[in-house]
């Protein structure tokens, strides 16, 4: 009697036939009777297959249920066993819990293997066991410019691992959909006047003003050569597919990092925090040379919200690595720390965020750095939550150093992402910048 398992690949095998006569239809390709009596066969075994794992799984869900605990099975391990009735199974097993991503790895490793040929990619996913779920939505995958757009449910899991490791959205800054690539969200810019007026006096008459936060879709291309040998790898396997989710993830939360924190919306880029600021709220730090300085300082960032009213709904602190260890580690004359909330990456009540993507070469001496402080609840990211995948073996690309390298001769595959985004803040009053930190240096 074939598995549950067994039964569910073939329901997809089923499902793949269908698809592919479904596909030659759509093309405006008339299908012929061998073909349309193919189809149908084909519909009922898919019906019959469903019934049939519907009351396996029901089954399954009864043993479960049906499992005897601990305790009482010690104690029957003391009486004679009794010989397990014909046709009993065994109770269900959790099953162990599957890498975040691992579905969207598993899809590139199918495309990867198959040059992008979408049928061929779905037969390979039910070949080497990479999931009933992965082999259909790559039957659905739509074809643009060279490569495939992820299917929704796939890419909506990837944007989710994007929150753990961007900074930005770690922080707080919360993500909306862009209808159509464009979302514009209202903001009052100038309140009413209110004030109390004497008897038989009128009351003023003072209009607000509103301003609009405009976000349009800004794309992020993210090149991520991996190994062919990951890609052909056979069977799903939680490392390998934990590698290449890490390493697509990461490559597009560098990227947005450098964007949303100091790029300054030209050249197709979105418009960071340092764009943003209010010039009055870019405060020039002191050399740090005593402790006051560097109190003086930080209250002036924290103040430059709190003196509009800004409203401080996830408040935080962003600054470089370097100026994260000269802050952990001050101390005052009796040698106790300064800000030991810090081993917990707290300042001043708030949480801080460590990036490198706020430089440390800054400024004539090339020695200095940055320190955000940004009501981050105040921030939105608008993005598109759909992802192109390309693919090219033998595509040349720059590596960290600048240096040009050949995906052939290295034995990879260039795999490019295109994400669709854009940020900016509901207030501008709510970011402020601390420049020409040289603390540390």
């Amino acid at each position: 009697m074939p598995t549950i398992n067994e039964l569910r690949s073939e329901r997809a095998k089923v499902n793949a036939s269908v698809q592919a006569l479904a596909q030659i239809e759509a093309s405006g390709t008339a299908l012929s009777a061998e073909q349309v009596q193919q189809f149908t066969d084909l519909q009922a075994r898919f019906g019959e297959l469903t019934a049939q794992i519907s009351r396996m799984e029901a089954a399954e869900t009864i043993a479960a249920a049906a499992a005897v605990p601990v305790d009482r099975a010690l104690n029957a391990a003391h009486q004679p066993a009794a010989p397990p009735a014909a046709g009993a199974s065994l109770p269900a097993t959790p099953r162990a819990p599957e890498v975040p991503g691992a579905k969207m790895a598993r899809m590139v490793r199918a495309l990867a293997a198959t040059q992008g040929n979408v049928q061929e990619a779905a037969k390979f996913a039910m070949n080497n066991q990479f999931g009933e779920e992965v082999a259909m939505s790559l039957n659905t995958l739509t074809s643009s410019a060279g490569g495939v757009l992820v299917p929704t449910n796939l890419a909506s899991e990837v944007i989710e691992l994007l929150r753990p490791k961007a900074l930005v959205r770690r922080m707080g800054a919360r993500p909306l959909p862009l209808s159509n690539g464009n979302l514009t969200i209202p903001r009052l810019k100038g309140g009413a006047v209110v004030g109390y007026i004497g008897s038989d006096t009128d009351a003023p008459v003072t209009n607000q003003s509103f301003a609009d936060l405009k976000l349009s879709s800004k794309k992020l291309a993210a090149l991520v050569p991996i190994s062919n040998d990951l890609l052909g790898y056979s069977g799903s396997n939680p490392n390998v597919d934990r590698i290449i989710v890490d390493d697509l993830t990461a490559a597009i939360a560098i990227r947005e990092d450098k964007a949303f924190i100091r790029d300054d919306g030209t050249n197709n880029t979105p418009k960071g925090l340092l764009a943003w600021a209010l010039t009055g709220n870019k405060i020039a730090a002191s050399d740090g040379a005593t402790l006051q300085k560097i109190e003086t300082d930080l209250n002036k960032a924290i103040l430059a919200l709190e003196g509009v009213d800004a409203n401080m709904l996830q408040p935080g602190w962003m600054m470089s690595p370097r100026t994260f260890r000269f802050l952990e580690a001050l101390q005052n004359g009796n040698g106790t720390k300064v800000y030991p909330s810090l081993e917990n990456k707290v300042l001043k009540g708030y949480p801080v965020g460590i990036t490198t993507q706020i430089p440390n070469n800054l400024g004539t001496g090339s020695n200095q750095s940055e320190i955000y402080f940004v009501d981050f609840g105040d921030c939105f990211i608008g993005e598109d939550e759909t992802l192109l995948i390309d693919y090219s073996k033998e595509a040349t690309y720059k590596d960290s150093d600048g240096s040009m390298v050949s995906a052939f001769q290295r034995d990879q595959t260039l795999i490019r992402v295109i994400a669709k985004h854009d940020f900016g803040p509901r207030h501008v009053e709510s970011i402020s910048v601390l420049t020409g930190v040289a603390w540390g240096a």
